[in-house]
């Protein structure tokens, strides 16, 4: 290994992504339904940024913190999917250190403020359905505000750790990590220490943001179908059901991949292909970006005219 390759205290100065372990020859083919994938993510969060953006009958809290997973999914995908392209396509799997860290620390940085929006996304629900009369009193714009500013700054606080525990490590040269992203495990497998503090870190990160997250959306959303259940109104029980059933989607769109990837990185490791592991971590950056405005789209009536309009006044200009 050339000195160029390997600063002072054992930290590479690169790292060389392989791709996809024992799927080389099919790379070039994978790579099809993945960029097709990312084109349908940025179309469709790009179109529901802009219908909600563009149009004040959708400056409700619920379509606020929709623009907002949007955004999270458009940052969460576009973090990883090019470098993924470029390794599958172009076999320009080389990375800096740093560089590896800076996505590492977007790619869980992201991931634990989309969990936020979703538990935002719960609670907006809960109010509505469960307290309706002052549902625009207790989410106002402004609370809305801080409760993305307490979610960016929760974000931040939990990726920036990461960082610190594997600059701290020494990785004796090792410089190949068979995956088609940078994310903690990844990296710290490379390294010739002790990581059990990365480890324990890591399922606690696990267990108070997807953990403590998807608890407190179950306990709301049980209050909620509690409520929807003793509506008068058939046809309010129904729009209700509606609404709540495309969150529930996204929510287990959400954490069933990555909670698969995660534990099959820390438990499965043996038991599990590598090839299936990598690919499913490539499908848990993708799927959610992918369905998420599907489901919105085609589940919510407000969407769907504030589209169908955009789209004709479009071609009336034309």
């Amino acid at each position: 290994m050339s000195s160029s390759n390997i600063s002072d205290n054992s930290v590479p100065a690169t790292l060389f992504l392989t791709g996809i372990p024992g799927l080389e020859n099919s790379h070039m083919w994978i790579g099809i339904p993945f960029c097709a994938m990312y084109m349908v993510a940025l179309a469709g969060n790009a179109a529901l940024i802009l219908v909600i953006v563009t149009n004040s009958a959708l400056h409700e809290p619920m379509y606020l913190f929709l623009c907002l997973l949007s955004l999270t999914d458009l940052a969460l995908s576009s973090t990883t999917v090019p470098k993924t392209l470029a390794i599958l396509w172009l076999h320009a799997g080389e990375i800096s250190f740093n560089g590896c860290l800076a996505q590492m620390f977007c790619v869980h940085s992201i991931f634990a403020l989309e969990s936020s929006v979703l538990l935002a996304m719960a609670f907006d629900r809960y109010v509505a359905i469960c307290n309706p009369l002052r549902y625009t009193t207790i989410l106002n714009h402004s609370v809305i505000g801080r409760i993305s500013l307490a979610g960016i700054f929760r974000s931040i606080a939990i990726g920036s750790p990461f960082i610190y525990l594997l600059k701290r490590l020494s990785y004796c040269g090792h410089r190949v990590m068979a995956h088609t992203y940078c994310e903690h495990m990844g990296i710290a497998r490379l390294a010739c220490a002790n990581i059990t503090v990365n480890v324990v870190y890591g399922l606690t990160v696990a267990l108070l943001v997807v953990g403590l997250d998807s608890l407190l959306i179950a306990i709301s959303y049980i209050f909620v179908l509690r409520s929807i259940f003793h509506l008068p109104s058939r046809d309010a029980r129904s729009k209700a059901l509606s609404t709540c059933g495309s969150h529930l989607g996204v929510i287990l769109v959400f954490y069933i991949p990555a909670l698969f990837s995660f534990f099959t990185h820390r438990f499965g490791r043996h038991s599990v292909p590598k090839h299936v592991h990598i690919f499913l971590a490539n499908l848990y950056v993708l799927v959610p970006p992918v369905l998420n405005p599907i489901i919105y789209g085609a589940r919510t009536k407000e969407i769907q005219v504030q589209l169908l309009r955009m789209f004709h006044s479009r071609k009336d200009t034309v």
